[in-house]
Order: C-alpha cells, then sequence, then structure tokens
C-alpha cells in the first residue's frame, strides 16, 4: 500500500502588470505556466524550457529573467511585469513600431522576448549601437529574421529615443 502525498498549494500575493494578483500555486510551478494557465496571458512563450531561448522573458522588480527558471512562489510581493504589460502602457509602442516597420517580426514566436530584452537594453544604455544590441540580444534565439531586421528596429529606436527632447 503506497500512501499519496497531499497535495500542497502555497498562497502568494504579487502585482502583475500594475495588477494585485492573489493565488494558489503548487509549489513546483514555473512562472511562464503561471502567467499562461492561471493568468490568461500568453504572450509570455514557452519555447525550450531551459532558459536559452529568450521566449519567455519578463521583467521581475525590472529586472528581465527567464520565466521558465523562476518558480512562481519566487514572486510573492514581487512585480511581474509581461509584454502585454509593457504593450499596454505603451511603453514599448516605438519600438514594437520599428520591429512592424523593418519587417523583424517573421513568426512572431520571439517578438516578446525580443521587445522586453531591448527594452531592458535601451533602458540601460539609451545610446547602445550595434554591437552592444547584439551582444544583449545574443540569448534570444530567432530561427526566421536571422536577426539583421532586429538590430535594425533595436537601432532605429534608439536614435530616435536619443534625438527627442527631454
Amino acid at each position: 500500500m503506497t500512501m499519496e502525498a497531499p497535495i500542497v498549494l502555497v498562497p502568494i500575493s504579487l502585482q502583475v502588470n500594475g495588477e494585485p494578483v492573489e493565488a494558489q500555486v503548487l509549489p513546483r510551478l514555473n512562472l511562464a505556466d503561471f502567467l499562461r494557465e492561471h493568468l490568461s496571458l500568453t504572450g509570455t512563450h514557452v519555447g525550450c524550457e531551459h532558459g536559452v531561448c529568450g521566449a519567455c522573458t519578463v521583467r521581475v522588480n525590472g529586472d528581465i529573467v527567464r520565466s521558465c527558471l523562476m518558480l512562481a512562489v519566487q514572486t510573492h510581493r514581487a512585480s511581474v511585469e509581461t509584454i502585454e504589460g509593457l504593450s499596454d502602457s505603451g511603453e514599448i509602442a516605438d519600438l514594437q513600431a520599428s520591429f512592424r516597420q523593418r519587417n523583424a517580426l517573421q513568426c512572431g514566436y520571439c517578438t516578446p522576448g525580443m521587445l522586453m530584452t531591448a527594452q531592458d537594453l535601451l533602458k540601460q544604455h539609451p545610446e547602445a549601437g550595434r554591437e552592444q544590441i547584439r551582444e544583449h540580444l545574443s540569448g534570444n534565439y530567432c530561427r526566421c529574421t536571422g536577426y539583421q531586421a532586429i538590430v535594425d528596429a533595436v537601432e532605429a529606436t534608439a536614435r530616435t529615443r536619443m534625438e527627442r527632447p527631454s
């Protein structure tokens, strides 16, 4: 006779895209699955599930992280921002427009992670050049564009933002 361990749910309280969220989650549920399955925020894509491809990139307390490697319970009392939040707030509207104009979208699977990572770079280094853009995006895989259009789009956004009056 085997005894099954009881299912234990852990309460978490966090902010997701500025909205308070209270949930009961399994201790081993990763953040990507929590966002997609529990909150229906499907812009966070799950690619490799090993933190290598960057498709699951989100911000936690202002830092980009791979949500497939982070447990949902680790976000208790944290602020999580997804591609939906950055898009809805208008924070990346110019970056999204630049991606569209330069055909950097292609199939779109990597695009949310690319946009999250590109915005992170432009916040840290508004004057980023092509080499710095390539380096910062090197952890995000794209199998469609060959990266040229993506780098062009990020570079154009950086230039435009630098030319804007403060």
